[in-house]
């Protein structure tokens, strides 16, 4: 089997198990060559995330697409992730987002990461936090608050965390009524994120195969 054949296979099997057409599927490109990004978008596929900026900054460029910075965030790099991404997916501070809202040269959509556990290894701010980043994200002309986005601790239970991050989401809009999506499930647990109210996938192994870790 080709690659071309490997990915399209993939892909569609990933497209039949989301049973909401509404839901946006980035494909995460994270380690993967620029030609597997080049099939994927002649395979229809224009959302593509990426956690490295070196690696968004390459590939950005050889492929037209909309591209979702979903890493953890570096100060210093804010300034060249804005020049290529069109989505940040991890922002949890304040100065974060001014820095990124300064850097920015174009609307950039955000979701602001929610943590349920409050790791700080892990990135996020609890729910309490929120509202103050949104207001400073509000208060640019440069950033659109997209929503809420989350990575559950590994050690919860998949619809438990959904079903939490999905309440949580929903008291955050009463409030912010425009940050309507919800960035939340991946690989091994999008449909139940689905299934809980989630608006924006990130998956990456179901479709491209195992990652060489580097």
């Amino acid at each position: 089997m080709s690659r071309r054949e490997e990915l399209a296979t993939n892909l569609e099997a990933v497209k039949a198990r989301i049973k909401n057409p509404d839901v946006t599927l980035i494909v995460v490109t994270k380690t993967y060559p620029v030609s597997d990004v080049q099939i994927l978008h002649e395979l229809g596929v224009r959302d593509f995330g990426e956690n490295r900026n070196e690696e968004g900054l390459e590939k950005s460029v050889a492929i037209d697409g909309r591209w979702h910075y979903q890493g953890e965030i570096q100060s210093r790099k804010l300034r060249d992730i804005a020049t290529w991404a069109d989505v940040v997916h991890s922002l949890d501070s304040a100065s974060h987002i001014s820095k990124l809202a300064n850097a920015a040269s174009k609307t950039l959509d955000i979701f602001l990461q929610l943590s349920l556990d409050g790791d700080p290894a892990r990135g996020g701010a609890v729910e309490s936090e929120l509202p103050a980043l949104a207001d400073i994200a509000l208060a640019s002309a440069n950033l659109h608050l997209a929503g809420l986005m989350c990575v559950p601790p590994v050690a919860a239970d998949p619809r438990t965390a959904f079903t939490e991050i999905a309440a949580i989401h929903r008291r955050f809009i009463s409030n912010y009524p425009e940050a309507k999506s919800l960035s939340a499930g991946m690989s091994g647990d999008f449909e139940i994120a689905i299934d809980c109210g989630a608006t924006h996938i990130r998956v990456g192994s179901s479709i491209l195969g195992s990652r060489t870790v580097r």
